[in-house]
């Protein structure tokens, strides 16, 4: 074999040099950054998505389940003011075809607690020790309101036996410590209580 031929088959064999293995990783190192970034975006957006999937359908059940009873409802009892049992509440009777029953509608402002930050349904009074069905859950903001009308015109009601309407603000939170906090606010439809008779 002649010498040219064997330089040509050694120089056909030689590996990469140190500074082609540098420049190749350090390639492949940006391109697997850009990769692994993009992938995270996704996930973090895909989270976002399903905390906002989950919060909306949380509020709409939970301003269902609550307008359908206070439209029915023949009578209630307002509490606004801080109580041992049910700050924030609301109790309804509810008169349907075959029965009569009070429920309570509050909301939990407490930091800890099975119903802490929550808005729930009880069955009977605020003290009732009744299970609580929690229907919005991670709330941080929450205000009933209620008004009469007079002459086809809404104003604030003072007092239960004046109360026509019943509105809910409620601001809903999902944090999570690896995405951006999700927030869901809802301000319901004012719910006429067609059963009630008023006063003013």
């Amino acid at each position: 074999m002649s010498p040219t031929k064997t330089k040509t088959l050694r120089a056909a064999r030689r590996a990469f040099t140190l500074l082609e293995m540098m420049v190749a990783t350090a390639l492949s190192g940006f391109i697997l950054a850009g990769v692994l970034s993009s992938f995270t975006m996704i996930g973090r957006s895909g989270y976002n998505a399903a905390s906002y999937s989950i919060m909306e359908s949380e509020a709409r059940r939970a301003l269902e389940t609550f307008s359908e009873e206070a439209r029915q409802a023949s009578n209630l009892t307002w509490s606004s003011a801080n109580t041992t049992s049910a700050p924030y509440c609301v109790t309804l009777t509810v008169v349907t075809s075959s029965s009569t029953y009070r429920v309570t509608y509050a909301y939990d402002s407490a930091t800890s607690g099975a119903t802490s930050k929550c808005f729930y349904r009880l069955l009977g009074e605020p003290n009732s020790a009744s299970d609580r069905r929690i229907l919005v859950r991670d709330v941080t903001d929450f205000a009933f309101r209620r008004y009469k009308v007079v002459n086809g015109v809404d104003y604030t009601a003072a007092n239960d036996l004046e109360t026509k309407q019943l509105q809910i603000t409620l601001r809903a939170v999902r944090s999570r410590s690896t995405t951006v906090d999700a927030t869901n606010a809802v301000l319901s439809a004012r719910v006429v209580l067609r059963n009630k008779v008023v006063s003013t």
